[in-house]
């Protein structure tokens, strides 16, 4: 026979679980009430992201074309050879990332210029940063129909039109490119550089306000000249938005399909990976190549943006330690 011993009055101490029932656990009830109203977000994200995609996966293993519905078979990974190796195809990936690659690095350093620029005290400062957004705000088809008429028109563009002017002042004859057909990746990347510099601008000039003030004073009262700050100070400060700037220029760049649909429709080996998935899936009705191309194609996005993850919870980090 066991006996229990009541607390004294005013006691906090919690009395003991009677024999044969669990303790309660506040904690986690409360837990569950918190999460509860995100479970219907979190079942339709599943249902509009990760059913289509395990859909994709799937029949990315089948040879499936719409104009020959009898003959589906499993195949493997077959379509992903076919990706992989076949000419036009590897060209497309070969093409993505040169693409890829030219515009990220030549939008950051635009961007970093611009940045530094922006980043000095002048009259009108705010409205010249508004203006110098606007490019990224622009729809991104808009911006490629923009370029492909107003700009790169062999006819009536303002380019051809200014090499017109220009060589009259100088008393020549200016040449009259066709642009899109004499260079047709570089007439691409122009327009996504363009359209992707005043965001890189937008993350480094955010880096450049967030570096402490006072270590730049001391440099100067030690005698230090702009180029030393730069190189010593201000570029190693930007490391890390450098590297967030690179990472979400490329997932979104990666993806890029109106700029080469508008301006070159994939011709001229301008096709990327997206623009191969359109062809394949819609043009040539091939389910299964094309799904093995839209796999590849987020595979490699996850893999920018678990990098590009990384880079941000780092920069919180740092903030957090310097607050």
């Amino acid at each position: 026979m066991t006996t229990t011993t009541e607390s004294p009055a005013g006691s906090s101490r919690p009395r003991p679980a009677r024999s044969g029932q669990a303790p309660r656990r506040p904690g986690r009830a409360r837990a569950w009430a918190t999460r509860a109203p995100l479970l219907p977000a979190l079942v339709f994200l599943i249902l509009v992201t990760q059913l289509p995609f395990a859909a994709t996966l799937v029949i990315s293993l089948f040879e499936w074309n719409a104009l020959y519905p009898e003959d589906r078979a499993f195949t493997g990974l077959d379509n992903y050879e076919s990706v992989l190796g076949e000419s036009s195809l590897r060209g497309a990936v070969f093409t993505t990332a040169l693409l890829t690659a030219t515009v990220v690095i030549v939008s950051l350093l635009l961007g970093l210029a611009l940045a530094l620029l922006l980043d000095r005290r002048f009259r009108g400062r705010g409205l010249v940063r508004t203006m110098a957004i606007t490019p990224f705000l622009v729809v991104p088809v808009a911006a490629a129909l923009m370029w492909k008429h107003l700009l790169f028109n062999p006819e009536y563009g303002l380019l051809n039109g200014l090499l017109g002017k220009f060589g009259d002042l100088f008393g020549f004859t200016a040449p009259q490119p066709d642009w899109i057909s004499d260079m047709p990746l570089l007439a691409v990347e122009i327009s996504l550089i363009w359209q992707w510099t005043p965001f890189m601008m937008l993350i480094l000039l955010a880096g450049l306000q967030s570096r402490p003030a006072e270590l730049a004073e001391a440099a100067r009262i030690d005698g230090a000249g702009d180029w030393q700050i730069f190189r010593h100070l201000t570029l190693p400060h930007l490391r890390r938005y450098l590297e967030l700037g690179a990472l979400l220029g490329s997932i979104y760049v990666v993806q890029n399909f109106e700029a080469v649909y508008t301006l070159t429709g994939g011709a001229l080996d301008t096709a990327n990976l997206p623009f191969v998935i359109y062809r394949e899936f819609y043009r040539a009705q091939d389910y299964g190549v094309a799904s093995a191309a839209g796999v590849l194609v987020v595979i490699g996005s996850l893999a920018i943006a678990v990098l590009a993850l990384r880079v941000v919870s780092s920069l919180f980090r740092e903030e957090g330690s310097r607050g």
